[in-house]
């Protein structure tokens, strides 16, 4: 039987839809926009896009913002797959309060985790500072910091790949001969590998927009895409951050997209 839906609920949905999705909308047609300043449309041009990365600026927050997704993407993605096949191989008594942990960076508010950082690094700093060694917020802290929440978000897309297979099949190739690593190798990582390949695309997602963290962990001199688009609002909207916005928007669409794909089950032939 197939069950029909009242037109009442299609219409709210498409309007949920547009309150979401009309605003990105906007700022992607109004980076095509002939005019240098207002809301006014006066023509279409692609010019904003090659003067933006003729600004030496842009550029430099360009680098920063991939040096930092990449490092903090690989590193995360490493220690958050063994955190998440720890979770789903072992039965330990406090996997509960393990995951319960791995959650919190999730749920707790960015300019919570900003502003904790920002301390903790504080204090870092005045304990090195009286054993005669300075640092500058810049680089690593920005690192450490994204390592900090993408590491969870690894884990737990992993831990939810492998949540449906038991590790009896691991079992299983170490009685038909298999040593360890073959098993973990031709058994385990192909299972994950999923998982591990979405949970990096996320994390390099997540690193790649974040504003929050990013501006209460890096220093003056270092700057990525969304601090910078942030530091040029304030001084009015121009198309040029318009098409950088819309740059970054793309970018975390085909990201996104692409780690739902390789989450997705795989109809048996």
């Amino acid at each position: 039987m197939i069950r029909r839906t009242h037109p009442a609920l299609s219409v709210w949905a498409w309007v949920v839809y547009a309150f979401l999705y009309l605003p990105i909308i906007v700022l992607v047609v109004f980076s095509f926009n002939d005019s240098r300043f207002g809301a006014t449309w006066t023509g279409f041009t692609t010019r904003w896009y090659p003067a933006l990365f003729a600004r030496s600026d842009v550029r430099e927050a360009l680098a920063h913002t991939l040096e930092i997704a990449l490092v903090s993407t690989l590193v995360s993605t490493v220690l958050g797959t063994l955190v998440g096949l720890g979770l789903w191989r072992y039965t330990l008594r406090l996997r509960t309060a393990l995951t319960g942990l791995l959650v919190l960076p999730i749920v707790i508010p960015d300019v919570v985790m900003g502003v904790s950082l920002l301390m903790f690094y504080s204090f870092v700093r005045s304990g090195l500072e009286r054993l005669g060694w300075t640092f500058d917020n810049g680089f690593w802290t920005v690192l450490l910091a994204h390592v900090t929440f993408q590491i969870s978000y690894v884990s737990l897309t992993v831990r939810s790949r492998l949540a449906g297979y038991g590790p009896e099949l691991e079992e299983a190739a170490r009685d038909l001969g298999a040593t360890g690593l073959r098993s973990f190798t031709h058994v385990v990582l192909p299972l994950a590998l999923p998982g591990v390949l979405a949970g990096a695309l996320l994390a390099f997602t997540l690193s790649l927009d974040d504003f929050v963290v990013t501006y209460f962990t890096s220093g003056s001199g270092f700057s990525t895409l969304p601090v910078l688009i942030y530091t040029n609002v304030k001084r009015g909207v121009t198309p040029d951050i318009n098409a950088l916005s819309a740059l970054l928007v793309l970018v975390t669409v085909v990201a996104i997209v692409a780690s739902n794909a390789l989450l997705r089950p795989r109809r048996q032939a």
